[in-house]
């Protein structure tokens, strides 16, 4: 019997050391596993985080609060209560530390509200392909105001930023284009701020389009067609002047009378707007000439006795 007794204790003690190797064996294995698949997840996020536009604007918060310092304190000072500390850390507070494919309007919702302020009457002007003229106008004329003379479009203007899920939170080196993914920093602040100015707007407001594109002055596509028509207010616009403007020395690809604009006029007027539509609105191309004084197509700038 004792040495039966033995033998059977000789065999648990065999099976618990079986059983311990055995576990052991089980968890260095889990442990490998989660080491190789966490190293490529990082070998994978890395990769998405490589994107085609570029990176997040170096300093960006110096730029920022330098431009809303000037805008409040110096280019209208009865904005002088805006805090700018704040809206800096809003607008990071919107993106840093996140997926830049995963940005929300709640996101920017804070931003918003911190840096909105009313626009007068009659001075929104609107503007699709024509960036460049439309600010040198704006500029030259005190009685209008694009997106990028308010506070926000200001302060954003020509500035990049996108975050990073992994430290330090922000992606210097490259941000998502709209291609890439729609809800990246970047569109969805531009969305929502032109869908606030478009709410703002009242009185008269003013649209330059670019007549020398070839697929057309109006396009449903952009920011003009896709957010800004359909959030202007009939209550509160009275009605709708469009400049439809020709590079100079450009192709004249479409008229008031053309395809495009014929589209964007059935647009409003299904909105109850009123329409006017002017080819080459001699103000501005006054200002085209100004840049090109001696060209062909400006020689009905100039009086003749």
């Amino acid at each position: 019997m004792p040495f039966r007794q033995g033998s059977a204790r000789t065999r648990q003690r065999t099976v618990l050391l079986v059983g311990i190797v055995v576990l052991l064996a089980a968890l260095v294995l889990a442990v490998v596993l989660a080491s190789l698949l966490t190293h490529g997840k990082q070998e994978v996020g890395s990769q998405m985080l490589k994107w085609q536009d570029r990176g997040t604007t170096k300093n960006l918060q110096e730029v920022i609060l330098g431009r809303c310092y000037s805008y409040v304190m110096a280019r209208y000072p009865e904005l002088g209560d805006k805090d700018c500390l704040k809206i800096w850390e809003s607008l990071k507070h919107a993106f840093i530390y996140k997926n830049p494919c995963n940005i929300t309007s709640e996101d920017y919702q804070p931003l918003m509200e911190l840096a909105s302020h009313p626009i007068p009457c009659n001075k929104s002007l609107f503007w699709s392909k024509t960036s460049d003229l439309a600010h040198r106008y704006t500029k030259s004329n005190q009685n209008f105001l694009t997106l990028e003379d308010t506070l926000l479009g200001y302060m954003a203007d020509r500035v990049s930023w996108c975050g990073d899920p992994s430290a330090p939170g922000i992606n210097y080196e490259s941000c998502p284009k709209r291609s890439e993914c729609e809800s990246n920093p970047s569109s969805v602040f531009w969305k929502m701020a032109s869908k606030m100015f478009a709410e703002a707007a009242c009185g008269v407001v003013q649209v330059m389009l670019n007549g020398s594109v070839e697929a057309g002055a109006f396009r449903s596509s952009s920011i003009f067609g896709s957010v800004e028509i359909f959030n202007l207010n009939p209550d509160k616009v009275s009605a709708v002047h469009i400049w439809l403007m020709h590079d100079i020395g450009g192709p004249q690809s479409e008229s008031c009378s053309g395809h495009s604009i014929k589209r964007l006029k059935s647009i409003l007027e299904e909105r109850n707007f009123k329409i006017t539509c002017e080819d080459n609105y001699r103000p501005v191309q006054l200002l085209q000439c100004v840049h090109n004084p001696d060209h062909t197509d400006c020689r009905l700038c100039t009086n003749t006795t």
